[in-house]
């Protein structure tokens, strides 16, 4: 898979596009019991940057996704998107302000209805807001055109008569149609033929650098999230761990349970010094030897306790904050200068 070069953050500071802060998400599953999806994560996305989350499948990142669109409202916390603050919108307000703010799910040809022609998918949003008719096919071939779709071939089809990939750039087009400040990607390259995702990426990156766009892009795969984001954080069973820049990840992250991610890529170790990569490699053994905990019953203190080669009684008994340990680099860990000596 080839992947466009990622162009390196500038270091000015920029304005929030968004700004959350403990945010918590549960999920009542009966006989008082409850699913602990999202619990307490903070998250600043900068106007033009953009955020990857990354983690497990379980781990609580395409819940924070649907979260910062109220769908459904978290159970605490705030969004506030550039100054409106979400959370405390009524259903009208609210529904004006989803505009700004757009999603990219992650089975594309579910996200379409089959009975619908991509014209008419990609206009539904103008359409809902009440924009001239008269402008529909010119404004629907030239957003097309800038997915590297052929209006004249697609157009007048179903998603049923589309590949995975052309479904995929129709999401992207129906998204782009109301022109967002923020775009939330929910595993949006999973579902698709590894040549394809490369083209998605390439797509997406170049998309949101021309218009200027905010972009939050989940998954689960290291190497994708590293090339398309300016900074990563990293999420364990609904808990951020550690929060830092894309650019040279393999060799500046510190939290146990980022090494173990960057491990299980030949190619994250490669790039490390000897040193280095023989500490992820004799870590790795030791923290994956417990199970998965489940949300229903999470671990006290330090959520990653029950698999970290470093967990002391302080780990059960307290959880830990993010605390900064470089610009734009936080980790939440109680030995963070142990981690930097694994065995």
């Amino acid at each position: 898979m080839t992947l466009a070069p990622h162009a390196p953050a500038t270091p000015e500071p920029a304005r929030p596009a968004l700004t959350v802060r403990d945010l918590v998400v549960e999920f009542p599953v009966g006989r008082g019991q409850k699913v602990h999806a999202v619990s307490g994560v903070d998250l600043d996305l900068p106007a033009g940057r953009t955020l990857g989350i990354l983690g497990e499948s379980g781990c609580g990142k395409s819940t924070v996704g649907r979260a910062l669109i109220q769908l459904p409202p978290p159970d605490a916390g705030t969004v506030r998107l550039g100054a409106e603050e979400l959370t405390a919108l009524g259903p009208e307000e609210l529904r004006r302000a989803r505009a700004r703010i757009q999603i990219i799910m992650q089975d594309p040809v579910s996200a379409l209805n089959p009975r619908r022609k991509v014209k008419d998918l990609v206009w539904e949003g103008p359409s809902i807001w009440g924009r001239a008719a008269a402008d529909k096919d010119a404004e629907v071939d030239a957003i097309l055109r800038s997915v590297g779709l052929d209006p004249a071939t697609v157009r007048d089809r179903r998603p049923h008569e589309l590949s995975g990939g052309q479904c995929q750039r129709v999401c992207i087009a129906r998204a782009l149609m109301l022109d967002p400040e923020v775009l939330i990607c929910d595993e949006p390259v999973s579902s698709l033929d590894v040549s394809v995702q490369a083209q998605i990426l390439n797509l997406l990156e170049t998309t949101t650098r021309e218009r200027g766009l905010s972009m939050v892009f989940i998954a689960h795969d290291v190497s994708v999230v590293k090339n398309v984001s300016d900074q990563v954080m990293v999420m364990y069973l609904g808990k951020v761990c550690e929060v830092l820049p894309s650019d040279g990840m393999h060799l500046a992250a510190v939290h146990p349970y980022t090494r173990l991610l960057l491990a299980s890529l030949p190619e994250a170790q490669r790039g490390r010094s000897d040193a280095l990569a023989h500490a992820s490699a004799s870590a790795e053994p030791a923290a994956v030897a417990a199970e998965l905990p489940s949300p229903l019953d999470p671990p006290s203190g330090c959520r990653f306790r029950t698999r970290c080669p470093l967990a002391t009684d302080r780990c059960a008994e307290e959880a830990p904050g993010l605390l900064e340990i470089a610009p734009g680099h936080r980790i939440a860990c109680h030995h963070i200068e142990s981690t930097r000596s694994l065995p």
